[in-house]
């Protein structure tokens, strides 16, 4: 029935007139990559020479064109011309492209000399085109299945894993790695928390919080890190954000079947430019429309305002924040799986913020950048047995804060061809915590006397203390543009650890070399070492004496090797291979299940408050084979596939599999434009299934009454696997073009061909038909131990077809 319905709507909408021919406007600067120099008489055309125009003397442009989807070139004499694909000009809120062009290296009175460099070894920062790969807004925007958020998109990359088997979640897992071994910088500040309802100490989440408006770029590198960013081990996300419309008020409204969206930009002064944008969920609604147990509703916001002192001078100040609330209700049909749900998932209230200064001035070759930013997440989980709000029945209780006040300075120079960089940064690093948490609920032996005793964590603690650390890099083209070199060094410190002030112990360096074969091919190597401070909720953690006995704790460090080609037939078609190992040491180990980390943080919950030691190993390694073709006669295309190991080491120092072993990742996006501005767009992923612990049957029983959950046989990690996963997402988007605004109506449907995927097993106990109570061996009331329980294990699989249906109106 919603099918057909939807198979009306689009036959309606396809049969709407046609509006007259409208035209749109592109605007948006050129700035020289190495120095941020603005490039003025630069040339910018739209196709094949639509239009053209050039820049003025503060390197920006403005072209009126036609509405429609372009190729935009910007050239300039000295300049490597570059190319923007899938440009989408519409007659709303003015298309902003920004051209950031490498200097030709061989120049001779401002004439190009025949080596053509278009398709040299560099990459868009000069480091390596190792391990980099980038989306644009409009990629972001049009993604089937990613319903405008970054997180879910960037699962098409290669070498981004899938979480599957807990749900719809936002895991980002790169190439075998934890999901708390990412950084994410947006306009250079650090933003730690990119998703609503994030799991402390490990990150992922339900939904992103980037407003997709905003963005211009994003770059995901997976290995070979630029050394300015202090704690990568699996990826850094660079995301540039563009400036708000400087010529007249502007902006969009999103409306959907899960939240609404505004976005508003414009001019404050003459100098100066916002964008802001605001989002409320409506989820909860939609969870009680289709009868699910779960309550989540949020809001966030998100803000950035550019003033230009002088040509050479700009601030840029930005901001992000979240509220996220996460509740239950009783659901019309009560199932042994919503009940699951109930008994086993904590209500959590959530709110974060990120602020924060650039101030970026340019000298002679280059420019220095000054920044300031403070970013905080607060974390409330209450959790109590059979749902009963009684502080006696409480099993989980986590209040707690982290905040981060930071300063970094860089200078950036390029004299002689060599791209210089170097900086140092210092954060003020506070944490409380007050925790209460039920690990295990006592065990009884065959006499009546305790076999094991109930396990708890209580502390409330308060630290405060300072990060802070240093870096330098170099690259340079050699040998006639043939060898791109690029080498850098950094070190972190801290003044809590133990050993947190040795700079020696931290002393990352890193060495990547890109070779030019010719015009379509390159070999591309990196080596290089990474350091990642452990989690605040291992650092501030205190055991039963009052003692924080994870003072000694290191940094987890991890050691990439990475060796790949890369194949250019036409600028607008690409193939990659890599090859690589990457080797972890430190790794926190729980010291009460002896397991690693790694193999934890892929619930709703708080991570890592506990003892740990830092003795584990680790190994990830495998394949990344990716191809991607530009818009080009109506039709794109990206697919990637990734074989990964994932090994971690426990107590034991055994290598076993780790949570984020998927082995095989595969994903397809294709996207095809019909005429009259429709566009379609399908996607397919496919992920091998993921690793988990069977349960131990006796402490289950014992405890599921107060954990609401069974308890995992570590003693058997990961021995058991899920089935494989795979997804078809798809969209189609309409675009209506008036005189100044414009309305884009899309469909977006997640599984659209309604594939069961399993989730991971549930050790409840068995119910009664009507499911209004437990079931027992003995006709009596359950006992709290669980002696006279009838456990049973719940294999239920998740495959709801989604649809997403709204617009967004633009003016």
């Amino acid at each position: 029935m919603k099918i057909n319905y939807f198979i009306f709507l689009l036959f309606f909408l396809f049969r709407m007139p046609v509006f007259a021919q409208q035209n749109g406007l592109i605007t948006g600067s050129l700035q020289d990559v190495n120095t941020g120099k603005p490039l003025s008489g630069a040339t910018i055309s739209a196709g094949d020479s639509v239009a053209t125009t050039t820049t003025d003397t503060a390197g920006r442009f403005r072209l009126t064109i036609p509405v429609g989807t372009y190729i935009i070139s910007a050239s300039s004499v000295g300049y490597v011309t570059q190319l923007k694909y899938n440009i989408v000009v519409g007659s709303g809120s003015p298309q902003l492209v920004n051209f950031y062009l490498q200097p030709q290296a061989n120049t001779l009175k401002d004439v190009n000399i025949s080596f053509k460099r278009g398709k040299s070894a560099v990459a868009t920062d000069l480091v390596t085109p190792l391990s980099v790969q980038q989306l644009t807004t409009e990629e972001i925007r049009s993604s089937p299945g990613g319903n405008f958020d970054v997180s879910k998109v960037v699962q098409t990359l290669p070498g981004v894993g899938v979480s599957n088997g807990v749900g719809e979640r936002n895991d980002i897992i790169i190439r075998g790695g934890a999901p708390n071994e990412n950084v994410y910088y947006l306009d250079g500040i650090e933003i730690p928390v990119l998703n609503h309802f994030q799991t402390q100490g490990s990150s992922g989440g339900a939904q992103g919080i980037l407003n997709v408006s905003f963005i211009e770029s994003l770059k995901l590198t997976s290995s070979a890190f630029d050394a300015r960013y202090d704690n990568p081990l699996a990826s850094t996300f660079v995301i540039r954000q563009r400036e708000g419309n400087s010529e007249r008020f502007s902006g969009n409204a999103r409306v959907s079947f899960t939240e609404t969206a505004l976005t508003l930009e414009g001019p404050l002064s003459k100098n100066t430019t916002f964008l802001a944008s605001a989002r409320k969920s409506y989820l909860g609604f939609l969870f009680k429309l289709i009868d699910l147990p779960i309550r989540p509703n949020f809001e966030d916001f998100q803000y950035k305002v550019v003033h230009q002192f002088s040509p050479r001078t700009k601030l840029t100040a930005i901001g992000l924040g979240a509220i996220d609330r996460f509740n239950f209700a009783a659901t019309r049909e009560s199932t042994p799986e919503n009940t699951y749900v109930l008994r086993s998932t904590p209500y959590i209230n959530q709110w974060n913020y990120t602020a924060g200064f650039n101030l970026n001035h340019q000298i002679e070759n280059g420019y220095l950048n000054f920044t300031i930013s403070r970013n905080a997440f607060d974390n409330s989980l209450d959790k109590f047995e059979d749902q009963v709000q009684d502080e006696s029945r409480r099993t989980l209780r986590v209040q707690s804060r982290e905040t981060e006040n930071k300063f970094r300075f860089d200078i950036n120079e390029f004299v002689n061809g060599w791209r210089l960089a170097a900086g140092v940064s210092a954060q003020l690093v506070g944490y409380t915590g007050d925790l209460f948490n039920v690990v295990s609920a006592g065990t009884t032996g065959g006499s009546g006397s305790q076999a094991q005793p109930r396990r708890e964590i209580r502390f409330s603690n308060a630290i405060d203390f300072w990060k802070y650390g240093a870096f330098a890099q170099a690259s340079k083209n050699l040998f006639n543009e043939k060898l791109l070199v690029s080498g850098g060094l950094r070190t972190d410190l801290n003044t809590f650890t133990a050993t947190g002030n040795n700079p020696l112990k931290t002393l990352s360096p890193r060495l990547s070399l890109s070779y030019h074969l010719n015009e379509k091919w390159d070999i591309n190597a990196s080596a290089g070492t990474y350091f990642k401070i452990p989690p605040y909720t291992i650092l501030g953690y205190l055991d039963n004496s009052g003692v924080a006995v994870n003072r000694s704790s290191k940094y987890i460090q991890s050691t990439h090797y990475v060796l790949g080609t890369q194949f250019l037939p036409r600028n607008d078609l690409r193939f990659t291979v890599e090859t690589f190992y990457k080797r972890y040491r430190n790794y926190p180990v729980s010291v009460n299940n002896g397991i690693s980390l790694a193999n934890q943080g892929a619930e709703y919950a708080s991570v890592g408050s506990e003892a740990v030691l830092s003795s584990g190993d680790g190994e990830t390694y495998g394949a990344e084979f990716f191809v991607q073709q530009k818009l080009v006669n109506k039709l794109f295309y990206v697919a990637s596939y990734t074989y990964v190991i994932s090994k971690f080491s426990g107590l034991d120092g055994n290598l076993v599999s780790s949570s984020w072993d998927n082995r095989h990742l595969l994903s397809v996006t294709l996207g095809y434009k019909l005429k009259r501005n429709w566009d379609l767009g399908l996607k397919y992923r496919y992920s091998g299934g993921s690793p988990y612990t069977p349960f131990d049957l006796q402490r289950s029983q014992a405890s599921y009454y107060a954990l609401g959950t069974g308890v995992a046989d570590y003693s058997r990690l990961n021995t058991e696997r899920l089935p494989a996963f795979s997804q078809i997402d798809f969209r189609v988007d309409k675009r209506f073009n008036f005189r100044k605004t414009a309305l884009n109506i899309y469909l977006d449907i997640q599984n659209i061909a309604k594939g069961q995927n399993e989730n991971f097993p549930k050790y409840t106990f068995r119910r009664t038909e009507d499911n209004s109570a437990f079931l027992t061996t003995d006709g009596t009331a359950l006992r709290a131990d669980g002696s006279n329980a009838i456990p049973t294990i719940l294999n239920t699989t998740s495959g709801n077809l989604i649809p997403s249906f709204g617009f967004i109106f633009e003016f």
